[in-house]
Formats: C-alpha cells, structure tokens, sequence
C-alpha cells in the first residue's frame, strides 16, 4: 500500500500511537502536532512524584546524584536545577554539517513523545515547547556527528535542547540565527533552567538514531515500490519472460515479501503488447531480471522488519531512570541503549543497497548490446561518436560500490565511555546515518534505470521487433518523464536530465501516478 503522509495535516501524540506516516507528516509536510489531555496529566503525575523525591533528598541517580560515571556524587537539591542545566551545557559537543530540518524535527517530535509517557519526571512544559516550535516553525541546529548511541544520543539531544534555554542556533522563517533570536521571533519564551530530572529528560534517548533512520525508512519503502515499477518497464525494454513470476512457483517458496514482487510484477506487465510477443523469445532470463521477486521480496520483507521495530521505538520510553508513580519506585535501567535501533537500521542498509545492486543490474543490461536481446549498443541511434548511455550505468555502478563501503555495519562496534562505566554502546547513530547515505544513493541508481528504461523503449519501438504497445501506467509514466527528458538522439550535456528523474523519484510523484492506474499495488 502506498503511503501518503503529505495528507496527514494533524497528529496528537499520547506517547502510545504515532505511527510512521504521521511522523513523515509532522517532519517532512508540517503537520501540526497537539498534546492529548491524557499524555498533560500522566506527565504532571510523574513530575509531582520528581518534585517529592527532591525534596525529601532521595538518592535517585539524576536527580540527586551525578551522571554516568558521577552517580557517585551526591548533589544537594539546592543544585538540582543547576545539575540539569549543566547537563544540556557539557553535552552539546556534536561535530559536523548540521542535520537536515526534517531530522531535528522529527527529534522534537520523537522526544516530545516519549515524554508524553509520563514515567520522566519532566514538566508538561517542556513538551508545550516543543510542540510550539514544532507548530511555529523553530528548528534547532543539530551537527549530525557526535552520538555513540548510548547513554542515548546525548549530544544531538542537548544541542536540540539548547533554544529552549536561549541558547545555541536555530533555524527560523528559513534564516539561521542564534537559539534566543528564533525563539523570540516566534513568541515562545524561553526556560532560565531546567529543573531537576528534566536535563536526563531530555538528552537520554534514542530520537536522534530514530529520526534519521525513520526518514531512510520510509524513503526505502517508497524506494522499493518504485523499484518494482521501474524494474518493470525495464522488463518491457529488454522483452522479459512472464513465466518467472507465475504465483505457482512463489507461493511454492511461502516468501511473503516474493509473492508481493511477483504479484505486483504481475499487474504491472498485464496487456503489454511488447511482452505478449516475446514470450517464445527464450526459456529464461537473467538473475537480474527472473529473480526480481526474490531480490526485491527480500528487501521488502528488511523493511517490514524495521519498520515493526521503528514504530515500537516511536512510542518507547528510552530515558533513565523511570519514575512510577503509582508506587514511587525509581528504576535506574538501560532503555537509552541504542541496540534495538542498530540492527535494524544497518538491516535496512544493506536491504536498500541490494535494491540498488539490482538496479544497476538491469542498467548494465539495457545498455549492453550483448545482454539487451537485441537493443542498440549503449542505446545510441548514432554509435561511435556518440556514447549514448554509456557512462550512465558508470555513475551506477560507482554508487552501488560506494554503498557496499557503507553497508558494513556499525553495530559490531563499540568504544567504551564514562571511564568504562558506559562499557558497551550501539553506535546506531552511525548506523542510521549511513542508512540514510545508501537509500540516497538507491534513489539515484533507480532515477538512472528509471531514464535508461525510457530510452529503451523508445529504441525497442524503433526497432518494432515485438510491436510498440506497453501499458497504460508505464505510458503514463514514460510520458511524465518525456516532459522533461527528451530521448536522447544524439549526445548532449546529460545531467540535467539525470537530476530531473532523481527529483521524481524523491519527490513522491511517480508514485501518485502509480497510485491513480494501479490502487492495489502493494
């Protein structure tokens, strides 16, 4: 099923029910976000019992004791303002180009959350002001490089705090500026200090991780249908074989994820002419192209993994300690432990460079006259001093090389921190990142087949060897590619039309067209 979060314009958060649609909907469309009466009430609960342990001189570690290795340290709760303050002051160390908009707000969006929960002994306060600056257009400058995943990602988290205290670098009507400026320009007061527990509240999660790689994931959902579509008129480019995707050999296997790609393939090849003739042409196609099912269905089966994962993480509590108030326990845990994020984001790494790999396959094929069942080499019209697209499954194929380097996953790694009381950490940060990096890249090699695809088919009804019909979607679709990309007759400066087809495939209008021919496609 296609998703559609730029029709999502409202979410209330609880703390229990954000869903990966709406989250694309808050970060990427601006859908504004409300805080349930419920979610105001359980927090108020939580902070009263915060307040109590305070006030009596508990030892609770973070509101009376230190952090990380200085839980040893007792703080007198003269200081516990002062102790949260300085936590959000110290953390900030993050390094690197800051992250994109949508990122840090979809770290706003993730913390404010899980606060909702109500078991961080935060005030209400603090989720009004990041729903505001959500809602008013505020976004903190976050560097992207810093985190190592555990004890949460507390240097992102600290820097997406700072505006909230007047301090650090936002973004406000599109101009960077300092924290203050932004937050007085768009009416929300700022905080003197945080107040005890709220420093933890704050800084000790996973959002960053989380946001990262929820956007990468969403982006390779989009990115595997569309390879599905994609991969298919280049089926009809190349004169594919029906028989690879008959039910009766994918149900055999009982692969949901194969049996998805093989009924979509189904559908999307139904009444091409092209394809009806070329039926005897041989007995079997290439791994490429035979087994799309089963190299698309995999990744497809990757993604559902994650996402069950993701969306469990939406709605998680992954600071430290809890407070439960029904019995005033103080449980000191490890739910900032990025772990159940790293996996499944270097998982989804490598599902997105396989969609790449499989891609670049079907390029190579289009444009080599030894493998393309009879197109022009390099699908020129003038071979020799034209190159046709020659260097476009190049650039391809560095892009798939460059991916296998990312792909090496994170989680293996850890590096001791807090003088070996933080032993073991996730590095999930870095796994979200470079998930992020290769689905980009997957864009890319999808928006190089995706134009190599157009200009073999326009060859294939040239050389009429098996009639000039295709389908109705991908019709519609070579016919909103021609509309910026011409066929390419003879040689020219070609990237331009390389960035217009990598625009369609991220900006999600390839996808309403398939929408409106094919509802059904999952």
């Amino acid at each position: 099923m296609i998703m559609n979060p730029s029709a999502v314009r409202h979410v209330v958060i609880d703390g229990h029910s954000l869903t990966l649609e709406q989250f694309v909907a808050v970060c990427r469309y601006d859908a504004t976000v409300e805080l349930s009466p419920a979610a105001r009430d359980a927090m108020q609960r939580s902070r009263d019992l915060a307040e109590k342990i305070a006030a009596e001189g508990r030892v609770a570690y973070g509101i009376t004791t230190g952090f990380g290795e200085f839980q040893k340290v007792a703080v007198p709760k003269e200081m516990s303002n002062q102790l949260s303050t300085n936590l959000i002051l110290s953390h900030c160390t993050a390094a690197g180009d800051p992250y994109a908009g949508e990122i840090v707000r979809g770290m706003m969006l993730l913390r404010a959350n899980a606060l909702c929960v109500g078991v961080s002994g935060v005030r209400p306060l603090l989720v009004e002001m990041l729903i505001d600056m959500l809602n008013k257009g505020v976004t903190p400058i976050v560097p992207e490089k810093g985190s190592l995943g555990s004890s949460g990602d507390l240097a992102p988290l600290a820097h997406m705090t700072l505006p909230m205290l007047g301090k650090g670098e936002a973004v406000y009507g599109g101009v960077r500026m300092s924290g203050a400026e932004a937050m007085a320009k768009a009416g929300i007061p700022t905080l003197d200090t945080l107040v005890s527990k709220e420093g933890l509240g704050m800084t000790n999660g996973t959002c960053a991780m989380t946001s990262v790689g929820a956007l990468a994931l969403y982006d390779a959902i989009c990115a595997a249908q569309l390879a599905d579509v994609i991969a298919s008129l280049s089926f009809e480019g190349l004169t594919v074989l029906r028989n690879a995707f008959d039910p009766r050999i994918h149900a055999a296997r009982g692969q949901q994820g194969q049996m998805t790609v093989a009924a979509n393939i189904r559908a999307l090849l139904q009444g091409s002419e092209i394809i009806d003739n070329c039926q005897s042409d041989r007995v079997q196609d290439a791994y490429a192209l035979r087994c799309v099912p089963q190299l698309h269905g995999a990744c497809r089966d990757a993604l559902d993994f994650v996402r069950q994962k993701v969306e469990i993480e939406f709605n998680a509590v992954t600071d430290n300690p809890l407070i439960f108030p029904d019995d005033e326990a103080v449980i000191s845990g490890g739910n900032f432990h990025g772990e159940p994020m790293a996996l499944p984001f270097d998982f989804l790494g490598i599902a997105a460079a396989e969609l790449a790999d499989a891609s670049e396959r079907r390029t190579e094929r289009m444009v080599n006259a030894a493998l393309s069942n009879g197109l022009t080499p390099f699908l020129t019209t003038q071979p020799g001093v034209n190159s046709g697209f020659m260097i476009v499954q190049y650039a391809a194929a560095s892009m798939v090389s460059e991916n296998k380097v990312y792909a090496h996953p994170a989680s293996v790694d850890s590096i001791p921190s807090s003088a070996n009381q933080e032993d073991i950490v996730s590095m999930g940060t870095t796994a979200a990142r470079k998930a992020r990096m290769i689905v980009r890249n997957t864009q890319d090699v999808l928006a190089d087949e995706l134009m190599t695809a157009c200009q073999a088919i326009d060859i294939r009804r040239r050389l009429n060897t098996h009639g000039q019909g295709i389908t109705a979607l991908h019709q519609a679709l070579y016919a909103h590619v021609r509309e910026k990309v011409d066929f390419y007759e003879v040689d020219r400066e070609i990237w331009p039309d390389i960035r217009a087809c990598e625009e369609m495939i991220r900006s999600g209008e390839l996808l309403a067209i398939v929408k409106e021919y094919l509802p059904e496609l999952a």
